[in-house]
């Protein structure tokens, strides 16, 4: 649960924190919307709009949504609600009319005589506190696109898992922190859900413009020497059965080793605790590659997620495609594998053999892949938070299978996430330091 929608928008900019590098635009919808978006802005230091767009209720019932009208003469309709209300053409485009005006005069409320910020050729992250039905957010999704993002992203703290796949067909992602078995009101996943004021709403427009126009202020060039040495690119793999697994490829220049990534069962790969630790082995002149291991189709059935034996293949096809590349060909290669991504990690190691070089669990479930673990051949690390006893207790049990070079680092005052302060970063020097050592050849960082 959430406490408040400011507290939502704090954990959704969290989760997408990833997105900030590609310079995104953050629209929310008023009312309950914009609190939210207003902290997915802050965390990714982006410009906060807002889009309009009406619910057009049933006549005799107007909080039964038929439909929803949106900013640019974007009209969708609920066909379900059309057929079982039987409505007549002319009810039809009463109640229409009606949400017309309510959507100019909300325009006028909200953004007077501004210009809407231009999205076109940009990453666009559209953000309400809630998905029930989907319908309004239907409605923004097609509004947004003609605008011509470069991508679109759906994000909310809370969602229906219906809406939630009736809308990725939508945009090109859906991120959502909480999808329960049964959704009931949005508001129920909140502590506080007082409705929004619009004098709120125009407070949180303001705030969000003056911080975006300060940090337009022109500030000294960046010497040449500190520029970011490497090239990042979104890639996607083919796998069996005709679909794609999406990933993030970083290759610094010169770069000795590659790492790629295999993350837990409740994350993706824009989780931000492997970003930091990838960005560090970046720095260090690793290449990384955070890949996102199911389909969005085999990610809905939550047993995919935990099949170790699906994972560590879908990590052998990735490893097979890098091969492939000409800027990756001829690296060194590591996996880091998180909670149940370790567990694939070392699978794969142990089918791949010599191919893959080092593997570094953080947190991970290494007796996931117990039968397989006398097999890998591969130097293992295995790193441990403190207070998160039974997991250690998991990974010394799987230190003993280990037929490798192999250690275990436990991190003092860390728990399963490593979320304490300066515990992460130990992760991130552990890590960087094994695989230097056994991607690199000569125990130095690459570059």
């Amino acid at each position: 649960m959430f406490h408040d929608r400011r507290d939502a928008g704090v954990q959704l900019g969290a989760r997408l924190k990833s997105f900030a590098a590609g310079h995104p635009v953050v629209i929310g919808l008023p009312r309950g919307g914009v609190p939210v978006a207003f902290e997915v802005a802050r965390a990714l230091g982006a410009p906060l709009d807002v889009l309009i767009v009406r619910k057009i209720g049933a006549p005799g019932n107007p909080e039964l949504g038929m439909g929803a009208i949106a900013e640019g003469g974007v009209l969708v309709f609920n066909d379900f609600a059309l057929r079982s209300l039987q409505l007549s053409p002319e009810e039809i485009e009463r109640a229409t009319q009606r949400a017309e005006h309510e959507l100019e005069e909300r325009l006028r409320r909200y953004r007077g005589e501004r210009v809407p910020l231009d999205v076109a050729g940009k990453t666009v992250i559209l953000v309400d506190d809630g998905l029930a039905t989907g319908g309004t957010a239907r409605a923004a999704l097609r509004a947004l696109r003609a605008r011509v993002p470069e991508r679109l992203v759906l994000a909310v703290p809370v969602g229906a898992r219906e809406a939630l796949d009736m809308l990725a067909l939508e945009c090109d992602e859906v991120v959502c922190l909480l999808t329960p078995e049964l959704m009931w009101a949005i508001g129920y996943w909140y502590e506080n859900f007082e409705q929004t004021s619009d004098a709120e709403v125009n407070a949180l427009l303001a705030e969000a413009a003056t911080v975006a126009a300060a940090a337009a202020k022109p500030t000294a060039p960046v010497p040449a020497a500190a520029a970011d040495p490497q090239t990042r690119s979104e890639v996607r793999i083919p796998v069996p059965g005709g679909g794609q697994i999406v990933g993030d490829l970083a290759v610094p220049e010169r770069a000795a080793g590659l790492v790629v990534f295999a993350h837990g069962s409740g994350s993706s790969r824009h989780s931000p605790r492997n970003r930091d630790v990838a960005a560090a082995l970046n720095r260090a002149g690793l290449a990384t590659l955070l890949i996102d291991l199911l389909t969005l189709t085999e990610e809905r059935e939550r047993s995919n997620v935990f099949d170790i034996v699906l994972l560590a293949e879908r990590l052998g096809a990735a490893t097979r495609w890098v091969r492939e590349q000409p800027a990756t060909a001829t690296l060194r290669l590591g996996y880091f594998g998180a909670s149940t991504g370790a567990g694939a990690a070392l699978w794969a190691a142990a089918d791949l053999g010599a191919g893959v070089q080092a593997v570094v669990s953080r947190g991970g479930r290494p007796d996931l892949a117990a039968p397989r673990l006398a097999d890998v051949r591969s130097p293992t690390l295995l790193i441990v938070g403190e207070l998160d006893r039974v997991v250690i207790e998991l990974n010394r049990e799987a230190l003993a299978q280990l037929r490798c070079d192999a250690a275990l680092e436990i991190v003092p005052g860390a728990t399963h996430l490593f979320e304490e302060p300066g515990t992460l970063e130990q992760v991130a020097r552990l890590a960087v330091a094994w695989f230097t050592r056994h991607l690199t050849g000569d125990g130095t960082p690459a570059g």
